[in-house]
């Protein structure tokens, strides 16, 4: 288990608008799994998809589940006790070299079901080991 404690950097872009605030991004997504499940979310955040467990702080430890990041991206995975997998709701995830991911996930027992829905991008959906819904896209290339 990797101990990366780094801090994340202030990405907010200036207002320009009266609201007086503004979005910088998302600092994680949380996904919720099932009481002792922290061993399949390492097999498929940190094995499959090649991410870095994140030490939780203490006092969020005690609580269980576990934390990833790789590429800029954070999951939080926390321990739901009445879990029921997200079969719809999904984060969207930004991927390089999507094809690469879907043969990665392919290989590792995962489906991935291609979508081109999406104006403008390649997508693909597949399930994390306990069933919840993931979207990874990557913008076309202009031709």
């Amino acid at each position: 288990m990797s101990t990366d404690n780094t801090q994340h950097t202030d990405n907010t872009q200036p207002t320009d608008n009266a609201t007086g605030y503004s979005f910088g991004g998302l600092h994680h997504v949380q996904l919720a799994i099932p009481p002792g499940a922290e061993d399949l979310c390492r097999a498929f955040w940190g094995e499959v998809l090649g991410m870095t467990e994140l030490q939780k702080p203490p006092v969020l430890a005690a609580r269980g589940g576990c934390w990833f990041r790789g590429g800029g991206l954070e999951v939080h995975l926390g321990v739901e006790k009445d879990f029921r997998a997200a079969a719809k709701a999904h984060p969207g995830i930004l991927v390089g070299s999507l094809a690469d991911l879907a043969k990665r996930l392919e290989s590792h027992g995962h489906e991935v079901v291609w979508d081109d829905n999406f104006p403008g991008h390649d997508r693909f959906y597949a399930f994390d080991k306990l069933g919840n819904r993931l979207e990874f896209l990557e913008p076309k290339r202009a031709a």
